[in-house]
């Protein structure tokens, strides 16, 4: 009796293994986004500043002396908008836009947070 029930709890044990070590990864795909949709309120300086700062001023990228604009915290707006960079009166045709949906897609991989800038663009490209 006592044999069975080593064997019962062996097995209980053993399925318990199996079953807690059968975990897959689960990756979901970037949100969704409507590139037409009506743009979302965007704030430059808690969403864009930052989200520029840490992806494309990386060390001799888009930082002083380097690639125009100028892309480090505090230098950023100024450097974006007065460069020549967003055109607000047609976004699509804004040079940033048009680079980070390009050849500088791989330093913003996100469709959230390219919409995020084409969004901040279509309202105005506000330092807020």
């Amino acid at each position: 009796m006592f044999k069975k029930i080593i064997q019962y709890t062996g097995m209980l044990l053993i399925m318990a293994i199996a079953f807690t070590g059968c975990y897959q990864d689960v990756i979901l795909p970037d949100a969704t986004v409507d590139p037409d949709g009506p743009p979302q309120a965007v704030s430059f300086s808690g969403e864009i500043a930052t989200m520029v700062n840490t992806k494309c001023a990386l060390a001799g990228c888009h930082v002083a002396g380097g690639h125009k604009p100028n892309m480090t915290i505090g230098g950023s707006f100024k450097e974006i908008v007065n460069g020549g960079f967003v055109n607000t009166i047609i976004p699509k045709e804004s040079i940033i836009y048009q680079k980070i949906n390009g050849e500088m897609k791989e330093y913003i991989p996100s469709a959230v947070d390219r919409q995020k800038i084409y969004d901040w663009i279509r309202n105005g490209a506000l330092n807020n």
